[in-house]
C-alpha cells in the first residue's frame, strides 16, 4: 500500500511500515510542513497515497469526501505520544486489511476503529 504520514506522526512509523512492505513518504520530506490540508490532501491523492494524520479537520466529509481519494486514517488516541502513536498504528496494519479502506475515512482510537466508505 501507497501512504503518506502526515506532519504530526512520528517519522520513525515510515521504517515500521516499511517493514512491513508499505511503501511510504512523509509530508516532512515533500516540504508540506505547516502547509495547509487542502495542500497535503492534493498531494496525497496526486500520489495515489493513503493518507494517516492525527488532524481532526480530516475528518469533515464535505472536504474530503470518502472515494474521492485513497483514504484518510485518523487516530484519535487519548494520549498521543509517539510511543502509543506507533504501536497504536502498527496494531491496526498488523491486524486488519487495511487495504480495503481505499477510498474511505478510518477513524482510530484507542479501543475501536471505525470505517466510513461514504
Amino acid at each position: 500500500m501507497k501512504i503518506k504520514l502526515d506532519e504530526n506522526l512520528p517519522t520513525s512509523l515510515r521504517r515500521d511500515l516499511e517493514n512491513l512492505g508499505h511503501d511510504v513518504d512523509t509530508a516532512l520530506d515533500e516540504g508540506l510542513k505547516g502547509r495547509p490540508d487542502c495542500e497535503v490532501h492534493t498531494r496525497a491523492v496526486a500520489d495515489g497515497r493513503f493518507l494517516i494524520t492525527q488532524d481532526l479537520d480530516f475528518s469533515d466529509v464535505r472536504r474530503f469526501k470518502p472515494q474521492t481519494h485513497e483514504g484518510i486514517m485518523l487516530l484519535r488516541l487519548d494520549e498521543p505520544d509517539w510511543r502509543a502513536l506507533t504501536s497504536r498504528v502498527m496494531a491496526v496494519f498488523r491486524t486488519n486489511a487495511v487495504e480495503t479502506w481505499r477510498g474511505c475515512l478510518v477513524i482510530v482510537t484507542d479501543s475501536k476503529i471505525r470505517v466510513r466508505a461514504d
